[in-house]
């Protein structure tokens, strides 16, 4: 946990220290951790936690998330590939079976792992749900979650040569949907950045490139804010486009790019600032007027993933 006072960050507590966490959520005064062995829940602000993974059954947890619109909704993505959803805040779960199916009949993949893909991102509007799967392509649910399937314009095939446009890359890494459309979805991966405008049944390429992570602006889905890199974690740098990713000028002021080990992996919006995690554990923020980046937490090398209490 950290706090900051006088524009000075400082951590205030360490906890789960004998755990990787890997993401992170906070809502309504609970706390949930992902983790390498499942999911952890505070009801404190953090000063003690309790296992909360009845039910699911890959305890490697990628990422967690909660339906905006729907109390006590939460959903874990896991490695390898499977989707969980919790209708009582975590206290249990159940799996939806039709993305292992999937998984299984596609034979989902990690480049780096002996897993069968991983579920690495979701995003939500209204009834829609979307979910990022490497290397597997992006899911899509037409009922708040419950159930999945593909998206039409993802062919489930890990194969990462890819297909071409209007398919999008099947490494994808996260994913976006804007509040002004539930059709209006976003994939950074590992094959480029990629913009649907009809519920993902259509993709088109907006960015040759590596990424992992994207903001969107919500008042303007022409403007976005991208982590792009040349390969993985290559060349690693910070750019931003107003008019709907036609041009992209490099936005990284004030920091050391570009970064040659390490690249963004996730962008979080915090009331009118950015902040940048990135690969290799460190943290930085940016004023969205103006994107002048600074270290938060300096000293603190290991940072995985963040939320703020709305």
């Amino acid at each position: 946990m950290a706090q900051r006072e006088d524009h000075v960050w400082r951590a205030t507590s360490h906890s789960l220290i004998d755990q990787r966490v890997t993401s992170i959520s906070a809502r309504e005064g609970v706390i949930l951790a992902g983790t390498t062995h499942g999911v952890f829940r505070s009801d404190d602000l953090g000063g003690t936690w309790r296992n909360a993974s009845t039910g699911l059954t890959q305890l490697h947890v990628r990422w967690l998330a909660y339906h905006p619109a729907i109390s006590d909704r939460e959903f874990a993505g896991t490695e390898p590939a499977g989707i969980f959803v919790s209708h009582d805040g975590a206290q249990t779960w159940r799996e939806c079976e039709e993305v292992a199916a999937l998984r299984d009949q596609h034979r989902w993949m990690l480049p780096y792992s002996p897993e069968a893909g991983c579920v690495r991102g979701f995003a939500f509007q209204g009834k829609r749900a979307y979910a990022a799967v490497e290397v597997g392509g992006v899911l899509r649910s037409a009922d708040d979650g419950e159930t999945w399937q593909l998206a039409e314009g993802s062919d489930g095939n890990p194969d990462l040569d890819g297909p071409p446009e209007p398919w999008v890359y099947p490494d994808v890494h996260s994913i976006e949907v804007h509040p002004t459309s539930p059709d209006l979805a976003f994939a950074p991966t590992g094959g480029g950045f990629y913009r649907s405008r009809d519920g993902g049944r259509t993709w088109e390429l907006l960015y040759d490139c590596y990424c992992r992570a994207v903001w969107i602006d919500p008042a303007d889905p022409d403007r976005m804010i991208l982590g792009p890199a040349d390969g993985v974690a290559q060349a690693g740098r910070i750019e931003e486009t107003r008019d709907g990713g036609v041009t992209w000028q490099n936005v990284s002021r004030g920091l050391p790019v570009p970064w040659q080990n390490h690249m963004v992996e996730r962008f979080v919006q915090v009331v009118d600032e950015l902040f940048a995690v990135l690969s290799n554990g460190e943290l930085s923020v940016a004023a969205l007027a103006t994107l002048e980046w600074q270290p938060v937490l300096p000293d603190i090398r290991s940072i995985t993933a963040l939320t703020a209490f709305p």
